[in-house]
């Protein structure tokens, strides 16, 4: 595959208050110990990404960055294989505490159940 695939370019990413709040409206919501990912259908043809990562549930700074890099390249290395959906990854307070090794499979569970739940409603 091209390298053009897995980049993260600024049109697969939620930039704007609007769209976040289209993906809270009435989301496909996946959960686990680590995070809460919501997905809603999009037009685009390609997959977004969107993080909110609170500082009420991650306190420190450098685990919130740390938490939003595994997050980002997760979903770079898995984009191909999404559909044309808009994601919002929450983290919750146990993702704090958990592994960047950890939280890449929580995230790899999450990107599969997200495309069979989603698959209707793009």
């Amino acid at each position: 595959m091209p390298s053009l695939l897995f980049s993260f370019p600024k049109q697969s990413r939620l930039r704007k208050p609007a769209e976040y709040k289209k993906v809270f409206a009435n989301p496909v919501k996946s959960t686990d110990t680590y995070f809460t990912l919501l997905a809603i259908g999009n037009c685009y043809g390609y997959p977004r990404l969107g993080l909110a990562i609170a500082k009420k549930n991650i306190r420190k700074a450098v685990d919130r960055n740390s938490i939003k890099r595994t997050v980002r390249e997760s979903f770079r290395s898995r984009q191909h294989k999404l559909i044309s959906i808009d994601v919002v990854v929450l983290a919750r307070k146990d993702a704090a505490n958990a592994s960047s090794e950890i939280l890449r499979k929580s995230l790899d569970r999450h990107w599969l159940r997200l495309v069979n739940r989603c698959e209707s409603c793009s």
